[in-house]
């Protein structure tokens, strides 16, 4: 928790095409949406290029909003090896800059974000982007797709902070 009251969260979609981020405040018994959408980078940049504006751009959105903590979403195993290994290395980009921010990164599978937020893992997008508008009491679902994703990892992570930090207190040898 950090010394304003609440935690403040980044979550991250990740991919090279677009990346999804959102910045949510975990208050104890709430949750509000700070800011949220899309970095992009252009198709026909070389991959190396592609990485060094996610990373630039990731880097401006941090400094920006500074956030306590960030929630990377893993990857979902794709049948396509050469887009997974494009979207991990985007991923590995978007790491490195929460890292060389100062961040602590917490990643969560996407079965994890889906139980944390809906409760079970076989939620459909839909009943995500719903639950994740109703947790942030918004008025509309957060736009494109790849923000949602990205609140929900934020989201998520609020969700397990506590247990975290107790599980590491206990190893630490403190009361927790």
């Amino acid at each position: 928790m950090s010394t304003h009251g609440f935690m403040r969260i980044i979550g991250i979609d990740p991919g090279y095409a677009i990346l999804g981020y959102g910045v949510v405040d975990k208050a104890p018994n709430s949750y509000s949406l700070v800011e949220c959408g899309v970095l992009t980078t252009d198709k026909g940049d070389p991959m190396p290029e592609r990485l060094k504006r996610i990373y630039a751009m990731l880097m401006d959105v941090i400094a920006e909003f500074a956030p306590d903590a960030a929630a990377v979403e893993e990857l979902f195993f794709n049948s396509n090896a050469k887009t997974a290994i494009k979207v991990g290395e985007a991923r590995g980009a978007a790491i490195l800059a929460c890292a060389n921010s100062g961040l602590t990164v917490y990643e969560y599978t996407p079965l994890q974000v889906k139980q944390a937020i809906a409760g079970y893992g076989r939620a459909d997008k839909r009943q995500m982007q719903e639950l994740v508008t109703r947790i942030c009491g918004l008025s509309e679902v957060p736009q494109p797709d790849d923000a949602a994703d990205a609140v929900a990892a934020a989201i998520c992570h609020g969700n397990s902070a506590a247990f975290i930090e107790r599980v590491a207190a206990k190893r630490s040898g403190g009361t927790g």
